[in-house]
């Protein structure tokens, strides 16, 4: 099973990350690494801090010659913002934001200040998991799944998808700084991010992720934790500021009758391999995987820090008090990109640890070939009469 584990604090010395599981005989480096985390640091409408950091990553362990062990991988990454902070008298925090975890992380902790929860509770932390991520892509490119993904709703400014395949969207989306796969609307997702920041307000919106060349067969339906979709909805959720996630067009479906949602299976190859017509479901029925790609969209929230603050209450003084700035993104959405890909790549790539086994790449690719596909001859049906006892 691959695990993870992230530490650090948004303006403390470094980020750290250990990720557990992945086999030996990857190929790793830190440009591997170091591609997704300048990912992460592009994006039209971010805040002071990307102009500071300079994100590279420290290699210190399960990684040999460039090539994993087996054992566990640690990481490494600097906060450049450190060295304004240290040693730099803290004015205390003591009028909880609205939409953060200041007023709820105080209570369940006990802290003297609120920027102990803000430290923790950045979207600071999430540079960790965008380099495991990568470690993750890295591995699932040895079984040639690719993952990717674009904006498809900023604010009030939905795209109109003029490219249908998943692929060709994701790379028009990385040639603009808004992720848009609509070259035609990415002026207008600028504008209406720019008329955002002169109003001192914040924008959300939509994005999409994707992974194709999905085996049959990850996640299972026999327990409940254990279902392909819960565990990606998890993961997906514990993005800062995501609020909603559905798979396919979940929430377009939940307006339609069944006849005009459901994908019919149809056959393909010479009449033995068994497809979907459509993908309406997002690549997964039952908890497992289909063989269509994975879509997922999530629902970010306008980022909480608003220049000309809210109304809440001084808990040293326990007047009312409006909230303090604190330096953030006007609009965060397209950094969201690679942070969910990330994510949907953990999930996925402990879901493939979990299917086949093995300690080296050497041991699981044969058994990855050998996995059963959705052709007739590889189901087997007996079609004969049976006794349903116990």
């Amino acid at each position: 099973m691959i695990r993870i584990l992230t530490a650090g604090e948004s303006h403390g010395p470094m980020l750290s990350a250990i990720i557990e599981g992945i086999p030996a005989g990857l190929t790793v480096t830190p440009s591997d690494i170091n591609v997704d985390l300048q990912r992460r640091q592009k994006g039209f409408g971010s805040g002071g801090r990307m102009r500071i950091e300079k994100d590279r990553i420290q290699i210190i362990s399960g990684v040999v010659e460039s090539t994993t062990t087996g054992g566990p991988i640690s990481l490494l990454l600097e906060n450049r913002d450190y060295k304004n902070w240290q040693n730099r008298e803290i004015v205390p925090i003591t009028t909880p934001r609205p939409g953060h975890a200041d007023l709820t992380g105080a209570i369940k902790y006990r802290y003297p200040d609120l920027r102990y929860c803000l430290e923790r509770a950045s979207a600071r932390e999430t540079a960790m998991r965008v380099a495991v991520g990568a470690i993750c892509k890295k591995f699932l490119k040895e079984f040639s799944i690719v993952l990717g993904g674009y904006v498809t709703q900023l604010g009030e400014v939905t795209v109109v998808n003029k490219v249908a395949c998943l692929e060709e969207r994701a790379q028009i989306a990385e040639k603009n700084a808004v992720r848009c796969p609509n070259e035609g609307q990415v002026e207008e997702m600028h504008a209406h991010i720019k008329e955002i920041m002169k109003a001192q307000d914040t924008l959300g919106g939509v994005v999409e992720v994707f992974a194709k060349n999905i085996p049959v067969g990850l996640g299972t339906y026999v327990q409940y934790d254990r279902r392909l979709d819960a565990q990606i909805a998890a993961a997906m959720m514990s993005i800062p500021a995501i609020k909603g996630v559905e798979f396919g067009f979940a929430f377009e479906n939940a307006r339609k009758r069944g006849s005009a949602v459901h994908d019919e299976i149809a056959l393909h190859n010479d009449q033995l391999q068994v497809v979907r017509k459509t993908n309406r479901a997002g690549g997964l029925e039952g908890g497992i995987s289909n063989g269509e790609p994975i879509v997922v969209r999530i629902a970010m929230k306008p980022i909480s820090t608003v220049v000309r603050g809210f109304e809440s209450v001084n808990l040293a003084t326990g007047k009312r008090e409006m909230t303090t700035y604190e330096r953030s993104d006007f609009c965060a959405l397209p950094r969201v990109v690679p942070i969910a890909e990330a994510m949907l790549a953990l999930v996925i790539a402990n879901s493939l640890q979990e299917k086949i086994g093995g300690d080296s790449m050497a041991e699981m690719k044969p058994r990855f070939r050998d996995l059963l596909s959705a052709n007739i001859k590889d189901i087997n049906l007996r079609n004969e009469p049976w006794k349903f006892n116990y």
